[in-house]
């Protein structure tokens, strides 16, 4: 919004303060305009003026009457507040100056509450003097440093596959413009090319926990960005595989035209770069074939499915892999070839692969096997097994409650929707029961775990 409309920023105190970064974190507007009210003395109805909402719409929200979900208004109070876009789960905001350069005016000490007990942090340099220490330290990275940085991205990977994105983007954020701040220097090719490709697949994660959130928009912007850092690079396969992702989002939003289109450019990516591997082509005719299949189309999908498998049984143990393509392993893609199928309707091929591939699906990996139950379920549905559905929908409510996916919870409202005929049926009943018990309505957050 425009410098004159501003009247007062948030000091860097509140802003480093554990409880107001929790607040930011899981976006709790309530707690953050009570804490901007109390400790920066910013009332209700600037509040309102600096984020362009109506003072009503502010007092609900610090009533706790109202959530704001709108990334269109979260980015407001962003931009109104002055908090940083990392904080809430946003992409650096225009009025960001780089993180290394930032030099905050800091605020005289508060009074300390001895009452309240300790606080959180206090012996930590502000955020002035990290700054500082960041542009010392990261003025020279090193080979260590590139392989320090992927093995954070393999451990975001895994807690997404645990726990779900949605926790993990702010700092998933914050190291990707730490890296793009490391590449405005010129270094050595081969570290150049690293930290290129290393911001590259963080900015495709985040388009990823964007994704799975059904965030769209901001999705396709941070897969775009990852398709600019790799063309840096001219690293055809993971284009190819950012293209990919983008075909699958395509599909979500039906949009099969647009998906079979991003896919097609996805493999002519990987059909330009002699070193791309059996194993990624697999995966992205498998891709392939989810598109055909949205389109209703048998003949492509099954001649889609043919060459994924063709293509895996060409893998060798010795294969350059990338490590962005390992998911993708036998059971997955047993697990794919199912949903391909049931995508046409083809549910007395696609439930028999389907349970195979659960009964070998990483425990840890609690999105997936929500994700797979649900498909299974919705496929004994369509064979009319009402009692067998409703029973491993109720199982799926386990992992699904243990990870925050709103693309998961999202199907399992579609499987209620889909036993709309069968409502009075006890096997109904008793699914209706348990979602509720566990999945709040859309907006809100799952429990963090439930009894089994």
């Amino acid at each position: 919004m425009p410098e004159s409309g501003r009247t007062k920023e948030l000091p860097p105190s509140l802003l480093t303060d554990p409880e107001m970064i929790d607040a930011c974190r899981v976006r709790d507007f309530t707690r953050i305009f009570r804490l901007v009210k109390v400790r920066a003395g910013i009332y209700p109805s600037m509040i309102a003026r600096q984020c362009e909402l109506t003072p009503s719409r502010v007092g609900e929200v610090i009533a706790g009457r109202r959530q704001l979900l709108h990334m269109d208004v979260i980015e407001r109070i962003a931009d109104g507040l002055r908090v940083p876009g990392h904080m809430l789960g946003l992409a650096r905001r225009a009025w960001e100056t780089p993180a290394a350069l930032v030099v905050a005016q800091r605020d005289q000490p508060e009074a300390v509450d001895v009452s309240a007990g300790p606080k959180l942090l206090t012996g930590l340099p502000g955020v002035e003097v990290d700054s500082i220490l960041a542009l010392a330290a990261g003025t020279n990275p090193s080979p260590s440093t590139l392989r320090a940085l992927r093995s954070s991205i393999e451990d975001y990977w895994r807690r997404d596959d645990e726990h779900g994105g949605e926790t993990l983007r702010p700092a998933v954020v914050g190291q990707l413009r730490y890296v793009e701040g490391l590449l405005k220097d010129r270094r050595p090719t081969p570290i150049q090319n690293g930290l290129y490709g290393i911001a590259a697949e963080l900015a495709r994660l985040t388009g990823w926990t964007y994704f799975d959130a059904r965030q769209y928009q901001q999705a396709r912007a941070y897969f775009s960005e990852a398709l600019q850092l790799a063309k840096e690079i001219d690293d055809r396969p993971f284009m190819a595989n950012v293209l990919a992702c983008m075909s699958l989002q395509a599909t979500y939003q039906d949009k099969p035209a647009d998906a079979l289109a991003l896919v097609s450019a996805a493999q002519d990516q990987a059909r330009t770069e002699t070193g791309t591997t059996a194993r990624v082509r697999a995966m992205l005719a498998m891709r392939e074939a989810f598109a055909h299949a949205t389109l209703g189309d048998r003949k492509s999908t099954h001649a889609a499915i043919a060459e994924a498998h063709g293509q895996f049984e060409r893998i060798q143990p010795y294969d350059p892999d990338p490590a962005w393509v390992s998911y993708f392993d036998e059971p997955k893609l047993i697990v794919d070839t199912g949903i391909a199928h049931g995508r046409l309707g083809e549910v007395a091929i696609a439930e028999p692969l389907i349970a195979d591939a659960l009964t070998r699906e990483d425990p840890s990996n609690q999105r997936g096997r929500a994700f797979h139950a649900f498909w299974l379920a919705r496929t004994q549905l369509q064979r009319g097994k009402l009692d067998q559905a409703c029973h491993t929908a109720i199982e799926a409510l386990v992992p699904a409650a243990a990870v925050s996916s709103e693309r998961v919870t999202g199907h399992l409202r579609e499987f209620y929707e889909q036993l709309a005929p069968y409502r009075e049926v006890p096997a109904a009943v008793a699914f209706e029961a348990r979602l509720r018990a566990v999945l709040p309505p859309p907006g809100q957050r799952m429990p963090s775990s439930i009894s089994t």
